[in-house]
């Protein structure tokens, strides 16, 4: 049977109509030239799903490491449980002959207790330079007595502890060997998009060589892992064992390092989360270079600038980082800077919100000069800082505080109804009964009540307000008077300097009615 053959129709009406689809296409194709014209101009880019990732992983593959760890574990220590398979599946039975290894046979799961033996852990890295520089996450080799690395071509060499960072849980290692090994490069992880593809490769349950796909579904994500929160989010498919792994943008660059999962089930649930390389890649270099990090350090406590906390402040928006304590001796003290500043730039960085600071300090080189604009009293002001080391801030244990030398003698309880406070002046007697330092400062509030402003904000009874609109306060007359002046100069609310526990932190307080 043959394909039937289209043909043309003739005659002046065929014709007409030709005249006409041809017009028509010209015009159709006018169109969509200057749709795309546009689109170009507004910076919107085409992004078709690859036909394949193949050329791509087996490119990449060859760099990705796994690594295994061993770490004595003492008699009737926990491990982890075997996940459950099909009774008789090929999984079934590799994971029982693995937890039978590590003495949880048998004898382990509800029969003896089981005896010292070396635990195994599983885990991913990726060499970044061909001398045998691998990157991983510090929480894969934490511990570890042995580290091993298992090459794609499955060579196994014992690795080293160049250094670790566990403020971003990333470690370095270093394997020796004669020949060049394959690595790869880091890219620029804030170029990244919602929506942009993204490849996973690492070391899931041990398998090895495992790569999967998925775009990037969120930015900026904060799990609470550290100080310096700034998770890439995927669905692509990420397990136990793949921390430690890269992440690859489609130039084959690493633009993550998978470290944590979101999962009720403990296996992927297309939730996982990446280190970003723009925070990473300083982090690596530094430990390969110093076999440890140096950061850049201001000397500051900060807190969020809330809505309520920008409009007593005067500020238009609330944006920046509310410094909250400066620590003494700091290259903050030393600068000027003052506990209730607004930091809005650090060295030519708007700072939006205030967990962007620590991120952009501690990627600021040591002994650098830059200039910090703050917002204080209404009025911007720049002042020049040069910044210490974080690290060797740490081993002096330098902590931020904040001490206002003035007090007054007055010791008349004062109840503020529109705060919901009650306020006395320090006396040794309420020092003592609050479990205050000797040379405490400010006002001490004695009682809350429930459902008032103050209540809402946190603020207990044993809370010592230290400033109010950013004047030291001794006695609960000064406390009065600022809350009266923010309300006849038509603030909404005042701002609190408040110490509980040791901690400094600002608050908002409406100012009521009068």
């Amino acid at each position: 049977m043959t394909r039937p053959i289209a043909r043309r129709p003739t005659g002046p009406a065929a014709v007409a109509r030709a005249v006409g689809e041809t017009a028509l296409l010209r015009w159709a194709a006018t169109v969509l030239v200057a749709g795309a014209m546009l689109m170009a101009a507004a910076g919107v880019r085409a992004a078709p799903a690859p036909d394949s990732f193949a050329d791509l992983a087996e490119r990449l593959v060859p760099a990705v490491v796994n690594i295994s760890t061993t770490q004595k574990v003492q008699d009737g220590q926990d491990l982890p449980e075997m996940p459950q398979f099909p009774p008789g599946s090929p999984f079934d039975e590799f994971f029982r002959d693995f937890f039978n290894r590590r003495g949880q046979g048998p004898g382990g799961q509800g029969g003896d207790r089981p005896r010292p033996h070396n635990a195994t852990a599983l885990g991913s890295g990726f060499i970044v330079r061909d001398s045998g520089y691998i990157v991983t996450n510090y929480h894969v080799i934490e511990g570890a007595e042995e580290i091993t690395v298992v090459l794609h071509d499955n060579t196994t060499l014992e690795a080293k502890l160049i250094g670790r960072d566990d403020k971003t849980d990333l470690a370095v290692l270093k394997v020796e060997t004669d020949k060049k090994l394959p690595f790869v490069d880091f890219g620029d992880s804030d170029k990244m998009r919602v929506g942009d593809w993204v490849l996973a490769i690492g070391n899931p349950f041990g398998l090895g060589g495992t790569v999967t796909a998925g775009i990037i579904s969120a930015r900026s994500r904060e799990i609470n892992a550290g100080p310096y929160d700034d998770f890439l989010q995927t669905d692509a498919a990420i397990n136990r064992g793949n921390s430690g792994g890269p992440m690859f943008n489609m130039d084959g660059q690493v633009i993550g390092i998978n470290t944590a999962i979101y999962s009720p089930s403990g296996g992927s649930v297309g939730i996982g989360f990446a280190i970003p390389s723009a925070l990473a890649r300083g982090v690596v270099d530094q430990i390969i270079e110093f076999g440890r990090t140096k950061r850049g350090w201001l000397g500051v406590r900060i807190q969020s600038v809330t809505p309520e906390i920008a409009e007593s402040l005067g500020l238009e928006k609330p944006e920046g980082a509310l410094v909250a304590g400066v620590t003494d001796g700091g290259p903050g003290a030393k600068s000027g800077i003052e506990t209730g500043d607004v930091i809005l730039q650090f060295d030519g960085k708007p700072i939006t919100e205030s967990r962007r600071l620590p991120r952009v300090v501690a990627d600021t080189p040591v002994d650098k000069q830059v200039t910090v604009t703050v917002w204080r009293k209404g009025a911007r002001k720049d002042l020049p800082v040069t910044l210490g080391e974080l690290e060797a801030a740490e081993e002096s244990g330098l902590l931020a505080s904040n001490t206002p030398d003035s007090q007054s003698d007055s010791t008349k309880p004062q109840e503020l109804d529109s705060l919901g406070v009650t306020l006395s002046t320090l006396t040794d007697a309420l020092k003592k009964q609050y479990s205050l330092a000797d040379d405490q400062k400010g006002v001490v509030v004695t009682a809350v009540t429930g459902g008032s402003p103050a209540a809402e904000k946190g603020l207990k009874a044993g809370d010592v307000i230290v400033e109010v609109g950013q004047a030291e306060v001794a006695n609960p007359g000064d406390v009065a008077k600022k809350v009266t002046e923010a309300r006849d100069g038509g603030r909404k609310s005042v701002l609190l300097l408040v110490e509980s526990g040791g901690d400094l932190r600002f608050v908002a307080l409406p100012v009521g009615p009068g």
